[in-house]
């Protein structure tokens, strides 16, 4: 598997969503050759989802699918402004349709949804 830095490359998606069909395609048709991770059947793990934020530099609010289900069901809106860290990162591990997709994790960055020009920079 190609490196881009010191880790091989990883999508975290869902098979169900377009957007991470159209970023498969995306990395398919740019010939990069990634690990493919089905977020809901294998959720990150709290620790995983730690370091993917912190090389992101993102707000880890991004981090949340505030489009989806569970999102809504949960009243995240309402309740992650109370939650610390550690209670957000266990949420997000609990239940892989919380968190945004798709995640690109090139070994050297990290990006959250796809942005096309973003991820072509990315691919170098």
């Amino acid at each position: 598997m190609p490196l881009l830095g010191s880790r091989a490359m990883r999508i975290f998606q869902y098979p169900g969503c377009s957007t991470c069909r159209r970023a498969s395609k995306f990395l398919a048709a740019a010939g990069a050759s990634v690990e493919s991770i089905d977020l809901v059947v294998h959720p990150p793990s709290a620790d995983t989802l730690k370091d993917l934020h912190q090389r992101s530099g993102l707000p880890l609010k991004k981090f949340f699918n505030v489009a989806g289900r569970s999102y809504r069901g949960g009243n995240f809106k309402k309740r992650l402004p109370g939650m610390s860290e550690a209670e957000q990162f266990a949420a997000l591990a609990a239940d892989g349709k919380l968190i945004k997709r798709p995640i690109f994790d090139t070994g050297d960055q990290v990006l959250v949804g796809f942005r096309e020009a973003e991820w072509t920079e990315a691919l170098g």
